[in-house]
């Protein structure tokens, strides 16, 4: 699985467990909804780390907590 897939993955899971949508999100963090859409749509090559610490930090969350998944074991790229 490449890493955009596995990032995709891994924040549409955030959401669904917290019950949050990506709009409720990108309000919360100043991010554009079209972002978050993107990133859980695997819709591009690749995703900033600063993007992914703004979704991070809107979601209550730390990078190490968002990455410390089993789904990034199996990143191939």
């Amino acid at each position: 699985m490449k890493l955009v897939e596995a990032v995709g993955r891994r924040l549409g899971g955030i959401l669904k467990t917290k019950g949050l949508t990506q709009y409720e999100v990108a309000q919360s963090g100043g991010i554009p909804r079209s972002t978050i859409s993107v990133i859980v749509g695997v819709k591009r090559k690749s995703v900033k780390l600063d993007t992914i610490y703004q979704i991070c930090a809107a979601l209550g969350i730390s990078l190490k907590t968002f990455f410390d998944d089993p789904i990034f074991d199996d990143v191939l790229d």
